[in-house]
């Protein structure tokens, strides 16, 4: 039975979009705190992590809180650029964000603290700006980790529920992505459908994976040979 393929192509589009902002966020944030000693320093990476533990409920209850029409950054934002994100699929984005940032910012902050810092200490020496160390000498080093971070991102994005459920609602053909659609048909009896998507994210999941273990080990193996 041929289903509204809709939610899938929401679904990339929400975590595509998404997972662009946690690579931005997570590569300044990491690169900080990968360099920089301060007090409260455990306070803010606490703060960072934080909604790896958090249930999905409590973050949408808090995004709701600060994106609702009444709340600080959703009434300047309605104000200011007459944009709504409760019940939209921006608010979608917004909570993909929120729950992959800490997956992200795990990855590339091992990435960068695996960096050989006497290599960035060589190209000091030689005169170059911090921005052309980074760019030419730190980011290729850590670019594995940093790419295992954004499909781990990537994946958690298109799976989050329950966050979406409440700041986004259920909306057919605006908000819906597929874990809503999954549960809203299984909700109503459609256990076809819902196993339908059930199978669909459950391969796209599985794919992702596998691709990411393969070119770890075909990295890896590059990286002995030379």
């Amino acid at each position: 039975m041929p289903y509204d393929v809709s939610p899938f192509f929401l679904s990339l589009k929400v975590a595509g979009i998404s997972t662009f902002f946690v690579f931005i966020t997570c590569l300044l944030l990491a690169r900080f705190m990968a360099k920089k000693e301060f007090f409260g320093k455990s306070f803010v990476e606490s703060l960072i992590l934080l909604p790896l533990v958090l249930p999905p409920t409590v973050i949408g209850f808090g995004l709701i809180y600060l994106f609702g029409v009444n709340g600080p950054l959703g009434s300047l934002l309605e104000q200011w650029f007459g944009v709504r994100v409760v019940f939209t699929w921006g608010g979608a984005v917004i909570a993909s964000f929120v729950v992959s940032v800490p997956l992200m910012y795990q990855s590339t902050l091992a990435a960068f603290e695996q960096v050989d810092p006497r290599w960035e200490n060589v190209a000091r020496t030689m005169g170059l700006s911090e921005w052309r160390i980074f760019r030419t000498i730190t980011f290729p080093l850590a670019w594995p980790g940093i790419f295992a971070g954004l499909i781990l991102s990537f994946a958690r994005g298109i799976g989050e529920f329950g966050a979406t459920l409440m700041i986004a609602g259920y909306i057919p053909g605006q908000t819906e992505t597929v874990p809503l659609a999954i549960y809203f048909a299984y909700e109503a009896g459609q256990m076809g459908k819902a196993a339908f998507w059930v199978l669909i994210i459950s391969s796209l999941g599985l794919a992702g994976i596998s691709w990411l273990n393969y070119w770890r080990r075909k990295n890896s193996v590059r990286l002995g040979r030379e």
